[in-house]
């Protein structure tokens, strides 16, 4: 199947703002993160379909998933 990443900030560094990514039947958003090198520390919100999301949630051919780093400021 495939799906369309989307990383946010810090994420898109050596990756890229959009990525088309093929994974098995039956993957979850934790490999889809594993695929990428992306650590679940890393990972601040996750998104499906822009509808909040958890990593050991199984992702459908066509899905959207957007990633966001932990943001600091000040």
């Amino acid at each position: 199947m495939k799906v369309e990443a989307r990383l946010f900030a810090t994420l898109r560094e050596g990756r890229g703002k959009v990525l088309g990514i093929e994974l098995p039947e039956g993957a979850t958003v934790a490999d889809l993160a594993a695929r990428l090198t992306i650590g679940r520390k890393d990972i601040a919100i996750l998104l499906v379909g822009g509808r909040d999301a958890a990593l050991d949630k199984p992702l459908s051919d066509g899905d959207v998933v957007s990633i966001f780093p932990p943001v600091g400021g000040g």
